[in-house]
């Protein structure tokens, strides 16, 4: 099978999910006003609550989504075949993904810019609100811990990307203080910074040679760096790092996507990978496990995190939630179909793919899978007479600046959810955002350093895709809720939640049986997995009794006084 056709088919998909499909949930289910007021506007504090423009936080948005989750699933799920992964990322998208980030950001706006595990203390009751609060910061614990271990791996493997990452925060931060204290343009500015980025790439390689001691930094050495850079990021306002800097990482985005999809229309790979490999060696059964494996690439419990802990803080406008929730998910299913692409067809031509994928022992390697992926994108940027090494050193960035990316803003959301809590139960000291920063991200160092033998955010990963559809579906169950008390359609949230939670709950089973059964090795996995499994369940709970509640008021007020 042709891998460029295949890409010119999803994209196609993706264009009409947007034209038709968002554009009947933004008028007919939710009811969006161009003329609504706004949080960013309403509670404007220059910090967390800062009135954005459309362009500057769709490269947030999606940035802050796109980190390297949807890369490394996909590159695993193609264990069972290009082809189910391949439906799961463009049907899961369209259908799932884009509308329960949608959701999620429609829902914060209109409930004060509040975050999603709020919205559910609203809309249900105050049990679902801490409940939800707690499973939300059990996965950005994961998150945070999961992500600087990538990006430390990434960094100690191409130590070539050093140099261009921190010219970008460098800049960033010159690019905001210019736009917000200067009054300078962002785009021209940024296009600017954005040459002298293409530039550090360049030469970043060369940067590393010369500094041969980078290359002997331990992995555990840049967890602490970038745990500790990241609570920085956290408390710092929104448009002196944040902004700028996902404004220039949306270039990126932008330049990726464009020499990723050139270089596939250029080599025309052939995909050696089966269309349907339904007994890998090892592996866990297809069902429910591919919805799982692949999670950010279709659907993402953090990605309605971000939607209401940040994004719905910057929006200037009602209406703009339309292009950065649904069509920032569509950006998100790009980046997942051009991993699958890249494992299956690019990955190819450099390793043996068989060998690679022989079992699931084989294809489960956190590390290898990021290798598959530099190494396949690299092959299509080449194809473009780009010299390999540095297409390559191109790729290990991008990966590592949407990465970086959601471990800021996955430390901010965690700021906020301690910080929510903390009001809720009276503990003042922890609503202060340095303070409420400082746990969070003490928290994440001691499970990256101490589990696992210092690598314990891959303790927990067998737990991230789980847990992140868990957050996923119960934020689709607090939408769902909410519609039907505003008397609207809500079986377009309904059914996908039904489908996520079930699935979902029957991998966590499953999982939590098999830590269990091996506990003196996976106490950990076994006793996490155990605790967000019983937290979902009393979730569904109180969702039921709040749907039972709202059919009688909703009966109650068609049968009138």
């Amino acid at each position: 099978m042709n891998a460029a056709l295949l890409a010119v088919i999803v994209f196609a998909s993706f264009a009409v999910g947007y034209r038709y499909y968002s554009k009947f949930l933004a008028e007919q289910v939710f009811q969006l006003r161009e003329d609504e007021p706004v949080p960013s506007v309403e509670f404007e504090d220059g910090v967390d609550f800062v009135p954005t423009r459309k362009s500057i936080l769709w490269g947030h948005h999606y940035t802050s989504i796109a980190g390297a989750a949807p890369i490394v699933g996909p590159a695993i799920a193609v264990i069972w075949g290009w082809l189910p992964a391949l439906l799961w990322v463009t049907l899961g998208t369209i259908f799932m993904g884009a509308v329960h980030d949608f959701a999620a950001l429609v829902i914060s706006l209109r409930h004060r810019g509040s975050s999603i595990g709020e919205v559910a203390g609203q809309v249900i009751g105050p049990r679902a609100r801490t409940l939800f609060l707690v499973v939300v910061s059990f996965l950005i614990w994961i998150v945070l811990a999961v992500f600087a271990f990538i990006i430390g791996t990434l960094f100690h493997d191409n130590p070539g990307a050093i140099l261009p990452i921190n010219v970008q925060i460098v800049l960033a931060m010159g690019l905001g203080w210019l736009v917000y204290r200067r009054g300078v343009s962002i785009l021209g500015s940024s296009l600017v910074v954005y040459v002298v980025l293409l530039t550090a790439v360049f030469y970043g390689d060369s940067f590393a040679t010369a500094f041969p001691a980078l290359a002997e930094i331990s992995v555990s050495t840049w967890v602490w760096v970038l745990l500790l850079y990241s609570f920085v990021a956290s408390v710092l306002p929104v448009w002196l790092l944040l902004q700028p800097r996902d404004f220039l990482n949306s270039h990126q985005l932008i330049t990726g996507l464009v020499l990723l999809f050139a270089g596939l229309l250029v080599l025309q790979p052939t995909i050696v990978a089966p269309a349907i490999n339904t007994a890998p060696a090892d592996a866990p059964p297809m069902f429910p496990f591919l919805f799982i494996t692949i999670a950010c690439g279709a659907i993402s419990g953090f990605h309605g995190l971000v939607a209401s802990g940040t994004t719905s803080k910057q929006i200037a406008c009602m209406t703009d939630a339309r292009p950065i929730g649904y069509a920032g998910m569509l950006g998100e299913g790009t980046l997942g179909l051009l991993a699958v692409l890249a494992a299956t067809a690019g990955f190819a031509a450099t390793s043996n793919w068989h060998a690679h994928y022989s079992s699931w022992g084989a294809a489960n390697g956190l590390s290898a899978k990021l290798d598959a992926f530099v190494s396949g994108g690299a092959t299509f940027v080449a194809s473009l007479g780009i010299p390999f090494d540095t297409a390559r050193t191109f790729m290990a960035v991008m990966v590592i600046a949407f990465a970086a990316t959601s471990l800021d803003t996955g430390a901010r959301i965690q700021r906020l959810v301690i910080a929510e809590l903390a009001e809720a139960y009276g503990v003042r000291t922890l609503t202060n955002r340095y303070f409420a920063g400082a746990l969070g991200i003490s928290a994440a160092l001691l499970l990256a350093l101490t589990q696992g033998g210092g690598t314990g955010g891959l303790a927990l990963w067998p737990l991230f895709g789980t847990t992140n559809q868990l957050v996923a579906g119960m934020t689709l169950l607090v939408v769902s809720v909410w519609l039907q008390k505003q008397g609207r359609p809500a079986r377009y949230t309904l059914w996908p939640m039904i489908f996520v939670a079930a699935a979902t709950v029957w991998a966590m089973s499953g999982n939590v049986l098999g830590y269990f059964e091996n506990f003196s090795e996976q106490w950990l996995l076994a006793l996490t997995g155990a605790t967000v499994l019983a937290l979902d369940i009393w979730v569904i709970f109180e969702w039921l009794k709040a749907l039972r509640d709202s059919r009688s008021i909703a009966a109650a007020n068609r049968s009138g006084p």
